[in-house]
């Protein structure tokens, strides 16, 4: 591990594998600030991880509003200090025919899932240019790799996650700056209880948060000389 201190910003760090991996980073001693919409909750995790003995700070945000991200972001980085590690996690669910699809969904989707992303790394890749060194680690999906009936929008979002995280790899690497997109199967989050989605699959099979929290901790505390692009993480047990 780096002599120098770990430093991470988490999106959708108030629950499901933002929350765990909030956790999972503060067991390991890494410093965390902590972004989502949810104040209280947010302010609950932070309080967990400061009580495992790492500085942890919660930054209410609603990355939905895509063109406050970047700067509120740079705000975020000024406030907390150097980020060397960001994981980009907040995301929505959105399940519906494509055909049914309206435009104010359609936008809402590739706001949240894909340009919110891309805002928050503007926001902290100056400061990782100037260490020369640092981490970026997108949580896309397995929908980011392929694709399922009425899950169109949401595919969508998720190949273009891809797209960007392979983009940025490649530009990047020459600054030390290491991209990796995680693609988990279904895990246990509070997604399949969102209004915009409507499936039935069986919960009790996928991921947890915490499974999918260490292999993002994995990721983030691998040496510098090596860096994972593309991670698939899928359940041992049922379909995706």
């Amino acid at each position: 591990m780096s002599l120098v201190q770990k430093r991470a910003l988490i999106t959708g760090a108030s629950s499901g594998i933002g929350r765990a991996t909030a956790i999972a980073f503060a067991k390991a001693g890494i410093d965390i600030a902590l972004v989502s919409r949810q104040k209280d909750r947010l302010e609950s995790v932070a309080k967990e991880a400061r009580n495992l003995g790492v500085e942890a700070k919660a930054f209410p945000l609603d990355l939905a509003k895509v063109e406050q991200v970047h700067t509120q972001i740079d705000s975020i980085v000024a406030a907390f200090g150097s980020v060397n590690i960001l994981v980009n996690n907040a995301g929505m669910g959105y399940t519906g025919d494509l055909i049914e699809t309206s435009l104010a969904d359609w936008q809402k989707v590739i706001d949240l899932n894909l340009t919110s992303v891309f805002q928050c790394i503007k926001g902290v890749l100056p400061g990782m240019r100037d260490q020369g060194s640092g981490t970026i680690i997108n949580v896309v999906s397995i929908a980011g790799l392929q694709v399922f009936p009425n899950w169109g929008a949401y595919c969508v979002s998720k190949f273009g996650l891809m797209a960007l995280s392979k983009t940025l790899n490649i530009e990047e690497r020459a600054n030390g700056i290491r991209v990796t997109a995680l693609c988990p199967g279904s895990v246990n989050t509070p997604i399949w209880d969102s209004e915009t989605v409507k499936a039935d699959f069986d919960r009790s099979a996928m991921l947890t948060p915490e499974i999918v929290a260490e292999s993002i901790l994995y990721v983030a505390l691998l040496p510098t000389s090596a860096v994972i692009e593309e991670l698939t993480l899928m359940p041992s047990v049922g379909k995706f």
